[in-house]
């Protein structure tokens, strides 16, 4: 009898310049059945990320010829319906750089998680099945909630049939509301779902996100992205009605 061949892992690109720990990831990573893809300069980190559409990125900030930040903007300004990578693209950062000001830099500029060096590998694997988890349903089908239509693989949105253009996290904030349309995400959730943030801390980042993103949707009454005061946000399928009585 022949046994089942196992199925595919996920694909990761490894970023990383020193040899010794390049190799050392890559060999645990194919051990827990992931593709590993060894990058060990920008250049290459950005060519597999446009050439083999890898599940995530595991990226150094310290590279021979780039800043791994620049790698990250590249990615994350990218448009992602012609442009050369998917700008939802999991990326987990890696640097020894551990003040409060280097993790929340890289937070900032896109990162999904950040881990400082040096680092346990198999602490490593679990944030990654982790960041996977949370954006399994990043490449899903199409959505409708009420008036509102997104389009994930193209990356648009229309409001009553009028495009609306979104920012990259404006469009992650929007989809993450709208996969449960009738729950009340907490602030906590969105947070880490969309920005990667391991706490809450004073950012005012997603209130600001999810201002603008209400008055894109409706420039006119700033109707369906609702605040639910003390706990968080959530998105309404249609105007007025149950939801009147809630700040906007």
């Amino acid at each position: 009898m022949t046994l089942p061949s196992p199925k595919p892992g996920p694909t990761v690109v490894v970023c990383e310049d020193d040899l010794p720990t390049l190799e050392l990831l890559c060999d645990h990573l194919e051990a827990d059945r992931f593709c590993a893809l060894p990058a060990p300069s920008a250049a290459d980190a950005l060519r597999l990320c446009h050439y083999n559409n890898p599940d995530l990125l595991l990226l150094d900030l310290n590279l021979p010829d780039a800043s791994g930040l620049e790698v990250l903007r590249e990615i994350r300004a990218t448009d992602g319906a012609t442009g050369g990578y998917d700008p939802e693209l999991p990326v987990i950062v890696l640097s020894g750089r551990s003040s409060d000001t280097d993790r929340i830099r890289g937070l900032r500029c896109g990162a999904d998680d950040y881990v400082i060096k040096p680092f346990a590998v198999g602490e490593v694997i679990a944030r990654m099945q982790a960041v996977l988890r949370r954006r399994a349903g990043r490449r899903e089908g199409p959505l409708r909630v009420g008036e509102i239509f997104i389009d994930p693989s193209r990356r648009e949105v229309t409001v009553r049939g009028e495009p609306v253009q979104l920012a990259n996290k404006e469009f992650t904030l929007l989809r993450t509301l709208a996969a449960e349309p009738h729950r009340v995400f907490t602030k906590a959730e969105l947070l880490r779902d969309v920005w990667g943030f391991r706490s809450m801390g004073r950012t005012r980042t997603l209130d600001s996100h999810a201002s603008r993103l209400r008055r894109k949707l409706d420039p006119e009454a700033g109707r369906y992205i609702v605040n639910c005061w003390g706990v968080g946000y959530r998105l309404i399928d249609a105007p007025g009605g149950e939801d009147a009585g809630f700040d906007h």
